[in-house]
């Protein structure tokens, strides 16, 4: 992944949007990673992966809960007090 630096990329940002399109750019602020720029594309398909894996693990918490595998938080709370023990 290329990275730019912020001022870099605020001066040249016609040329990121057109680099963006084809592979994610990073941007660095005093020389600290800041953020990433991507298409509108990608982006859409990361939201896409987010929410079915929201939606996977909302399912599993229902079906835990229909099968009875459940603990109260104390009880929870005790088997981590043991196994730091």
């Amino acid at each position: 992944m290329e990275i730019l630096n912020a001022s870099d990329a605020k001066r040249e940002f016609g040329d990121l949007l057109l680099k963006v399109q084809s592979a994610p750019v990073g941007i660095n602020k005093n020389g600290k990673p800041v953020a990433v720029m991507l298409s509108y594309a990608e982006y859409e398909q990361l939201a896409g992966y987010k929410t079915a894996q929201l939606k996977a693990q909302i399912q599993q918490g229902i079906a835990d809960l229909e099968a009875g595998r459940i603990a109260s938080g104390n009880v929870v709370l005790e088997r981590l007090r043991q196994r730091v023990k």
